[in-house]
C-alpha cells in the first residue's frame, strides 16, 4: 500500500526531520556545511551559486514529500547527482538524499527506492571516474554501495516496524468495537429482562387493584403494596446499570441479581396470582458468577413470559445442580406454545412467542455460556423453557 494515512503517520524516525522547521535546519545545515566542504576541498570547483542552489533544491523538495514521495525521490537524487557529476565538493547534501529514500521505503515506494538509489550509485561513480580523471576502485564501489544497501535496509526494517504498528493499532480497534457490541449486547438483554419483568408484574398487580377497588377496596392494597415493591426493586436494577454506563470502570454498588433472589421472584409472582413453586435438586452450591446471572434472567424472563402471555394458573421452577452443569427449567400450564404437530424437519419453531426478543436474549445467553436452550411443550399442558449451562468459568 502505497498511499498515505494520514498527516500524524510520520514513517521511522523521520518525522521530526520532516517538519518545517527541521527541514529549514536541515537546508540551512547542507549550505553551511558545503562552503566549509569548499575550505576543505580546494581541488574540487569552487562552491557557487548554482551549487548553493543545487544543495538547497533537495531539503526544500522534501517539504511535498508526503505529497509525491516519488516525484520528489526524483528530484532529491537528480540534484544531488547534478551536484557531485559537476565536480563540487562531498559534504552533507547527501543527507537528503537519505531522508527521501527511506521516507519512499517505508510509505511503500520500495521499487523506486531501491533503482532510484542505486542508478544514483552508478551515475555519480561513472560521472566522477570519467569526466573528472578520479581513480576508480572496486573499494569505492564496493563501499558507496555498502552504504546504499545499509540505507535501504534500515528503510525496510522501518517500513515493516510500520506495518506492525499499523496492524496492532487495527486489530486494537477492532477488539474495542467487538467488546463494545457485546457490552451493548448484554446491557440491552438486562434492560429487556429488567423492564420487562418488572413492568409485567405491574401491569397484572395495577389491574387487579382497578378490578378491586370498588368492590373490595381493602384487597387492593394488596395489589398496591405488590406494585410498590416490584417498582422499587426494579429502579434499583435500573440505577444499577446505568451507574454502569457512567463509570465503566467501577463496579455496581447494588448487586447483581443472583439465584438466592429466585424467592423473592416467586413470592412477587405469587402475589400478582399466579401458583409458583421452586423445587431444588442437588445441592446449592457455589458457581461462576456469569452462570448464575444468566440462569437467574432466564427463570425471570420465562417468569415473565407466563404472566404476560400464557394465561396460566400454576408454573414450576426447577433448579438442577449436576455435577458439571446446572439446569434451569420452568413449566406453566398455560395456553403453550404453536408447535406444529406434523412436522419432519428440525426448523426452529415458528410462533410469535419464539419469536420474541426474550426468547431470542435467552438462547443468547446460553449460547455465549457454551450452553444450551430449549423450548417445548410442557407435561404441565402449557410451555416448558429450558436451559443448561456449563459449571466452568468462561474465559
Amino acid at each position: 500500500m502505497t498511499e498515505s494515512i494520514g498527516r500524524t503517520d510520520r514513517p521511522f524516525g523521520v518525522g521530526r526531520a520532516l517538519s518545517d522547521t527541521g527541514l529549514v535546519l536541515l537546508a540551512a545545515f547542507e549550505v553551511v556545511g558545503t562552503i566549509g566542504a569548499g575550505h576543505d576541498e580546494p581541488q574540487r570547483r569552487t562552491v557557487d551559486a548554482l551549487a548553493i542552489a543545487l544543495v538547497l533544491l533537495g531539503p526544500l523538495s522534501l517539504f511535498l514529500v508526503r505529497r509525491h514521495t516519488v516525484a520528489v525521490l526524483g528530484v532529491v537524487l537528480g540534484s544531488t547527482a547534478l551536484y557531485m557529476a559537476l565536480n563540487y565538493p562531498y559534504g552533507p547534501v547527501v543527507f537528503s538524499v537519505v531522508i527521501a529514500v527511506l521516507v519512499a521505503v517505508v510509505r511503500g515506494h520500495r521499487l523506486a527506492a531501491w533503482v532510484g538509489l542505486f542508478a544514483f550509485v552508478v551515475a555519480v561513480f561513472v560521472a566522477r571516474t570519467t569526466t573528472r580523471d578520479e581513480s576508480w576502485s572496486w573499494a569505492l564501489l564496493a563501499g558507496a554501495v555498502a552504504w546504499s544497501l545499509l540505507i535501504l535496509v534500515v528503510g525496510e526494517i522501518a517500513r515493516f516496524r510500520r506495518a506492525q504498528v499499523q496492524a496492532a493499532r487495527i486489530a486494537q480497534e477492532e477488539t474495542a468495537r467487538r467488546q463494545a457490541n457485546e457490552e451493548r449486547l448484554r446491557i440491552a438483554r438486562e434492560l429487556h429482562d429488567t423492564v420487562a419483568h418488572h413492568m409485567s408484574l405491574i401491569n397484572v398487580q395495577a389491574g387487579v387493584a382497578l378490578h378491586l377497588l370498588d368492590k373490595r377496596p381493602e384487597q387492593a392494597q394488596t395489589a398496591l403494596a405488590a406494585i410498590k415493591d416490584a417498582s422499587k426493586e426494579g429502579l434499583a436494577e435500573l440505577r444499577s446499570l446505568v451507574e454502569v454506563l457512567r463509570d465503566e470502570g467501577r463496579a455496581p454498588r447494588s448487586p447483581t441479581a443472583m439465584l438466592d433472589s429466585l424467592d423473592e421472584l416467586v413470592e412477587r409472582a405469587r402475589v400478582a396470582g399466579l401458583g409458583l413453586d421452586m423445587v431444588v435438586e442437588g445441592s446449592r452450591r457455589s458457581i461462576p458468577t456469569a452462570v448464575e446471572l444468566a440462569a437467574y434472567r432466564v427463570v425471570q424472563e420465562s417468569i415473565t413470559n407466563v404472566v404476560r402471555h400464557s394465561g396460566a394458573n400454576t408454573a414450576r421452577i426447577l433448579l438442577r445442580y449436576g455435577d458439571d452443569e446446572l439446569t434451569v427449567q420452568v413449566d406453566d400450564d398455560g395456553r403453550g406454545i404453536a408447535l406444529p404437530r406434523e412436522s419432519t424437519t428440525n426448523e426452529p419453531v415458528a410462533s410469535e412467542l419464539a419469536a420474541g426478543s426474550g426468547i431470542r436474549g435467552m438462547r443468547e445467553r446460553a449460547s455465549a455460556l457454551g450452553g444450551s436452550f430449549d423450548l417445548a411443550p410442557s407435561d404441565l399442558g402449557g410451555t416448558r423453557v429450558s436451559a443448561t449451562f456449563p459449571l466452568t468459568e468462561v474465559s
